[in-house]
């Protein structure tokens, strides 16, 4: 596919069809295709005229509003780079970003304090309104020729959460914008003009930026964006006042949205709810199904990917599985020795396709070692392919060495789940009597109340379901388990440690 500027693309075939039509809905506020046009242009002149040149790079963090996309496409029309944030991040983490990408400016709301006392004498700032609008100085977006990219020039990029170091920069190019649309968004969802579509994941994260971004303009579609946290309650209120065709989230809102149901149907309207992030558990997806009557569509991607390389299709979602490669990537598991496994085996994921970064910005040490040079990936997760489906074992390092035998984590938390005491859980290597073994985070169900007969009901339950060896050797009840901003648990963090604040139980 032959693209210039994924800005220029995303919104001329909109200005042409459709220009009165909402691209974006947030809360009782509509922007048309016509003013996102014109809103972009008018940041893109903001830009140049502020001396912020093409390649150069501009710092985003900002709530999920009207200024976001403004902001992010006025920067590919006028040739800057989009760096992308969570607001989530800590004042140390803004000052390693600013300080690695080298951002002349940061586009910011006045009431996030950490980006702003981070920029400090670092950049200049420019602030949106409670609207998600920018006061220009001037009227008008005339004059403006949008910058023409080489092929490889970079139009944005994201950082990691920094869940296990300092946040990295990500880089990508403006066909990688592009092409996750026909790839995944035509030719496994579906989508067209008709979807109205809701993401529970924000813009700052790659899973977040496609479905809101990239997906809505590319086919025309109107999507739902929300400023606030995805709580079950605001979540559920906008499904019911926006009726969404596609919904996408991650397991974790998944799961909360299924406690916070006290009936024994939930009503919702859409024809696609997705999964990304990490693996959906089975209990979930069936809980999910007997609830609303709809199946949830797994799938996996990376930043370094920018969209999902495995996923299952509607109507043939299998539950448990991630699913099938999905159109243009390559997938290959290997041992630890980089040698090829059977089907049926373990092995560590390797991906290639046309939308991976090229590099980790500022770490050519980490890029060499994750990029390899027959132009594969190194995904850091485990992996087992049975039938064409592949089926998620966990992370590389979350992986446990119990005795004699590898023991994942997502097994044990899959049989754990399906007790009706658990809410949610996170299995993590622990030190019991001087040997490491798989140990039991749990936050219980609504009214369960912990009993010192409880954890030996919870290992009854588990040895009905999986091998003794896999069997935690400690429980430890919680309120809350570590997670990164896009609700990930953070198994790292419970290693060894109480750090959560609950009750323990040997």
């Amino acid at each position: 596919m032959d693209i210039a500027n994924a800005a220029v693309e995303l919104l001329l075939r909109n200005l042409e069809r459709h220009p009165e039509k909402a691209a974006y809905l947030c809360g009782e506020q509509r922007i048309s295709y016509r003013e996102l046009g014109v809103e972009c242009r008018r940041f893109a002149l903001l830009l140049r005229k502020r001396g912020i040149a093409p390649g150069e790079r501009v710092l985003l963090v900002l709530p999920d509003t009207f200024a976001f996309p403004v902001a992010f496409l006025g920067c590919l029309l006028a040739g800057v780079t989009a760096v992308a944030a969570s607001a989530a991040l800590r004042e140390e983490d803004f000052v390693h970003i600013l300080e690695d990408s080298g951002a002349r400016l940061l586009v910011t709301h006045p009431d996030l304090a950490a980006p702003i006392a981070a920029a400090g004498d670092r950049a200049d700032a420019v602030f949106c309104d409670a609207r998600g609008s920018f006061a220009y100085r001037h009227d008008s977006d005339t004059g403006f020729d949008p910058h023409r990219p080489a092929a490889d020039d970079f139009a944005f990029m994201l950082y990691s959460s920094g869940s296990t170091g300092k946040p990295k920069g990500i880089p990508h190019r403006h066909r990688d914008l592009i092409l996750p649309c026909d790839l995944a968004g035509s030719a496994i969802l579906g989508i067209t003009a008709n979807d109205v579509i809701f993401s529970a994941s924000k813009f700052s994260f790659a899973y977040g930026l496609i479905n809101s971004l990239a997906f809505p303009l590319f086919f025309g579609a109107t999507a739902i964006i929300h400023p606030g946290k995805p709580d079950p309650a605001s979540v559920l209120g906008i499904i019911s006042e926006r009726r969404p065709t596609i919904f996408f989230t991650v397991p974790t809102i998944y799961s909360q949205l299924i406690l916070s149901c006290t009936a024994n149907h939930l009503d919702v309207p859409m024809r696609v709810c997705y999964s990304a992030g990490e693996a959906l558990p089975s209990a979930i997806f069936e809980e999910w199904r007997r609830l609303t009557g709809l199946e949830i569509v797994d799938g996996i991607g990376s930043t370094e990917m920018t969209y999902v390389y495995i996923s299952n299709r509607p109507g043939r979602a299998r539950p448990g599985s991630t699913g099938q490669p999905v159109p243009g990537y390559a997938l290959r598991l290997v041992d630890d020795d980089g040698a090829d496994v059977p089907s049926g085996v373990d092995g560590n994921l390797l991906v290639k396709g046309p939308t991976m970064t090229p590099c980790y910005w500022n770490l050519p040490d980490r890029s060499a070692e994750t990029l390899l040079p027959d132009g594969f990936c190194r995904t850091g997760d485990v992996f087992v392919e049975r039938d064409g489906f592949y089926f998620h074992r966990g992370r590389s390092d979350d992986m446990i060495k119990a005795g004699a035998h590898w023991v994942s984590p997502l097994p044990v938390e899959e049989a754990l789940r399906s007790h009706p005491a658990v809410a949610e859980c996170a299995v993590a290597a622990v030190t019991a009597g001087a040997l490491v073994k798989p140990g039991a985070f749990v936050i219980l169900a609504p009214g369960i109340v912990r009993t010192p007969g409880l954890m030996r009901e919870l290992r009854k339950h588990l040895l009905e379901r999986i091998p003794e060896y896999m069997c935690p050797a400690r429980f430890t009840f919680v309120d809350d388990l570590p997670r990164t901003a896009t609700g990930k648990i953070q198994r790292f963090r419970l290693r060894d440690t109480g750090e959560t604040g609950g009750k323990t139980e040997g």
